[in-house]
């Protein structure tokens, strides 16, 4: 169920925010010291006072939240309702009866507070990529507004906006990471799949050429099926799991009607949190959504 209590009330929505942002206890946003003193209060929040730098912070002091006249609970509303249910900013915007420049900045700035995932492969692992039509929005300030390259078919690189996009299946931990690439070449797939605790890591792909270069490596263990041959599975060896979350990477990029490829990255770290809160109850899936941006 979702967690009405804390976006009916602006007390409770406080009280949350302290207790996650301080559950290593009270420090200075400034300094980091934990010499401090309550010092009377700002609305909802408890204000303190630094013994050290003289400063003084709130509860909300250098999160996500900070120098919002908005309340509180009704950013928790907005992300937890983008996060769980991939609700637009444009719908949003019509639900928080909030201007759309402000909730989308407001998104933006969460967004980009998300931590990156650091995967500790396993193995087996799968791997895979998918190609997500993304370039420049709006206007350039020293250029003319440029049309994105959404006409273009099959593979292609960030600068033919048309960045990969690749998915790392850990069979191994069960975890699956969605990674932005610049292009589908050789260095990029040997950087995503260092991050791993076995000598020789067993990685099963598909035919594409650009992981050729991994069966004359001996820290990989390669096996491949060839889609072009109508092969999709051989035992154990298939990337249907990473094709699967692909279809959901695509459902999940589908309601913001076209994403820049600068801010694929946040978007798909969003994605990431999701799969994590995804059969969670309520208030511990906020929780987790606040505790990964704070």
């Amino acid at each position: 169920m979702m967690p009405i209590s804390v976006f009916v009330s602006e007390r409770r929505a406080a009280n949350l925010l302290a207790q996650i942002r301080w559950r290593d206890g009270v420090y200075c946003p400034r300094c980091r010291t934990e010499s401090r003193i309550r010092h009377g209060s700002y609305r909802e929040f408890q204000r303190y006072l630094c013994k050290d730098c003289g400063r003084t912070f709130n509860d909300k002091t250098g999160t996500v939240f900070e120098h919002s006249a908005i309340p509180l609970k009704k950013w928790y509303l907005a992300v937890y309702t983008y996060i769980r249910l991939n609700t637009s900013i444009r719908q949003l915007d019509a639900e928080l009866a909030v201007s759309y420049k402000t909730v989308y900045r407001r998104v933006q700035r969460f967004l980009r507070a998300l931590d990156a995932p650091r995967p500790q492969l396993e193995g087996p692992v799968e791997i895979d990529e998918l190609y997500v039509n993304a370039g420049k929005k709006g206007r350039e300030r020293d250029r003319p507004s440029r049309s994105r390259g959404l006409s273009t078919r099959g593979r292609g690189t960030y600068h033919e906006d048309k960045p990969p996009v690749f998915i790392l299946a850990d069979r191994g931990s069960g975890e699956t990471y969605v990674h932005p690439a610049k292009a589908a070449e050789e260095s990029t797939i040997r950087l995503l799949l260092g991050s791993r605790q076995q000598e020789s890591l067993i990685v099963y792909t598909d035919g594409f050429r650009a992981y050729e270069p991994l069966d004359e490596d001996d820290a990989f263990d390669r096996e491949y099926v060839v889609h072009g041959e109508g092969e999709y599975a051989d035992g154990d060896v298939h990337v249907n799991t990473c094709e699967s979350h692909a279809s959901l990477a695509r459902r999940w990029l589908s309601p913001h009607r076209g994403i820049s490829k600068d801010k694929l990255t946040p978007y798909l770290r969003a994605l990431q949190l999701r799969k994590r809160v995804r059969r969670k109850p309520g208030d511990e899936a906020l929780k987790i959504i606040l505790e990964t941006a704070l």
